[in-house]
């Protein structure tokens, strides 16, 4: 199948981290001039370069996606190197220690305001950069929104209740985006979301694995007891769908979630 992005500017939010990060060096190689959008310049700085290095187009922009005029100068940014943007894939997420239950920190414990923080980060956020953007593919009568939520919007994962609250909301509003886009708009302005299931990147690698002897941790063991390919997943491996849902080869594709998690939301442990 040819996933050739020639020609096409993609913004790619939260670029410096693993998984979005491997889908900008994959979109380049196929020929898209790539934004990546960070809160962490000096971070996407050295992923640009890179991928300028290996011939490719890419341009480091800071942004906050959760700040609204942090987001809006990020678009003119982009749109002042590139003249337009073709595809967004909202990548940026997170969750936090203080909006996770467990022995020491009860659902009674869990503070509004840091709920509020990863609700914004995964879900908000989102919604903030696709009507941005969005007017953009609105003009034009076409682009392209990739959202990366989390299996965890599917079925949601013990302890951690505000990520995935937040990643069912972010899989709610790419299905409602979705048919308003088409709709209203143009059929020619899809919106889907890819839900990665448990991915070792280094955000999550020691909660799942121990720092000194590498074997896994009790939680780790549990996750995937679950996964009936009894892996965990790597972030290059999300880059195969989201070529597949930035390229013209999923054409009739809007308002799907597409799991990559190894089998996990198809088994229910029997």
């Amino acid at each position: 199948m040819n996933f050739d992005l020639s020609n096409k500017v993609a913004v790619l939010t939260g670029a410096g981290g693993a998984i979005s990060g491997e889908i900008a060096i994959a979109m380049a190689q196929q020929g898209a001039a790539v934004a990546l959008w960070d809160i962490n310049l000096g971070r996407v700085e050295t992923k640009a370069n890179s991928i300028r290095e290996n011939g490719g187009i890419a341009q480091a922009i800071y942004c906050d996606v959760t700040n609204k005029d942090s987001v809006t100068k990020a678009i003119e940014d982009t749109i002042r190197h590139f003249q337009t943007i073709d595809i967004l894939l909202n990548g940026a997420g997170g969750s936090s220690p203080k909006t996770t239950t467990s022995d020491e920190q009860s659902f009674f414990d869990l503070a509004v305001e840091d709920m509020n923080f990863v609700s914004n980060l995964n879900y908000m956020s989102k919604v903030i950069i696709s009507q941005g953007v969005g007017k953009i593919f609105a003009k034009k009568g076409t682009g392209n929104i990739i959202n990366i939520t989390s299996i965890a919007g599917i079925s949601p994962l013990t302890r951690a209740l505000t990520y995935s609250d937040s990643k069912a909301a972010a899989n709610s509003f790419t299905k409602w985006l979705a048919v308003h886009m088409a709709q209203n708009y143009s059929n020619k302005i899809r919106v889907n979301a890819i839900a990665p299931g448990f991915i070792l990147t280094d955000q999550n690698r020691f909660l799942l694995t121990d720092e000194k002897t590498g074997e896994m941790t009790n939680r780790g063991k549990k996750i995937i007891d679950s996964v009936p390919m009894a892996r965990y997943g790597e972030a290059s491996e999300i880059c195969g769908v989201a070529l597949w849902l930035a390229s013209d080869q999923s054409s009739f594709v809007t308002g799907a979630i597409v799991p990559v998690d190894g089998g996990l939301t198809a088994y229910v442990g029997v």
